[in-house]
């Protein structure tokens, strides 16, 4: 019977075939201590056959595939529904990132080493604002998506409380944050030093190109995400503040029918547009079927 590795990263990937292969060859692909999975979730492209050319030649890779897409919901059922234990530490990794040298290992130790973190965050090294968001993640102990780590007690304790993420919600970083900071209480526990800030640790996101329609488009899709995500923080905001992650509901489409009425776009001009499509998009979720 074979150990189990200290380290587990978990990718996931929705159509993401232009990127995985960069993105799994980033990682430490047939080291023993570290089992990688691939979360191929409601991808409609070569993104799981791309993975799938990657596991067949690198022992320590799993690909899983799900039908239904939703990075918070493929999130929760790898980790609570299909995992059969936790490893010491889980390293989280966008499927369009690309991990730069050594910062697995940075990650890992910066748990080890701060006995108070329930996350560890790696930063940006590339992009336009990367500078700028360098700064606000050091500053306020941020955490990003495209690459994080937690401590294998906090997700088993997760799941002992029966705390999950809501399905549904857009931008699962920011929520893993705060529940970091409190320790899985109300925000009256919150601690900074909860999430370390890992300089050894960064990642490199996909470029985006000003002159190409399939980015313009992209851009325009995620502004849309951004207003439901902002309208969603506020509803996680007060259940925070209130019973903690405990009190979060399995979707967060289940309490829009109550939320909706108070909610009204933002008057900045760059936002408004915006925020209509995501009211819109929001009361489609509650109406009958």
């Amino acid at each position: 019977m074979t150990s189990r590795p200290p380290i587990c990263i978990a990718v996931l990937a929705h159509n993401e075939e232009a990127r995985i292969a960069a993105c799994l060859n980033s990682l430490p692909l047939g080291e023993g201590d570290v089992a990688i999975h691939v979360l191929v979730n409601g991808s409609t492209d070569a993104t799981a056959a791309i993975a799938g050319g990657v596991a067949a030649t690198a022992r320590n890779v799993r690909v899983h595939i799900y039908r239904e897409s939703g990075k918070a919901r493929s999130w929760n059922r790898f980790l609570f529904d299909d995992l059969a234990a936790f490893h010491e530490t889980h390293i989280f990794v966008d499927g369009d990132a690309e991990i730069i040298p050594g910062s697995i290992e940075a990650l890992d130790l910066a748990l080890k080493h701060k006995h108070e973190a329930n996350a560890a965050s790696g930063l940006p090294r590339n992009g336009r604002r990367m500078a700028r968001y360098r700064q606000v993640m050091q500053r306020e102990h941020g955490l990003f998506g495209d690459l994080y780590a937690l401590r294998g007690d906090f997700l088993r304790r997760m799941k002992q409380g029966g705390i999950r993420l809501p399905d549904d919600v857009i931008g699962e970083d920011g929520l893993i944050c705060a529940m970091a900071k409190t320790d899985l209480a109300d925000e009256s526990c919150w601690n900074e030093d909860r999430v370390a800030v890992c300089e050894g640790a960064g990642f490199l996101c996909a470029p985006v190109s000003t002159l190409s329609p399939q980015s313009w488009q992209m851009q325009y899709r995620r502004m849309v995400n951004y207003s439901v995500r902002h309208y969603q923080n506020a509803m996680i905001s007060r259940i925070m503040r209130d019973t903690g992650p405990k009190g979060l509901p399995r979707l967060l489409s289940d309490i829009y029918r109550r939320e909706l009425p108070g909610l009204q776009p933002r008057g900045r001009p760059q936002l408004f547009w915006f925020d209509r499509l995501a009211l819109k998009r929001m009361a489609r979720a509650v109406e009958p079927s």
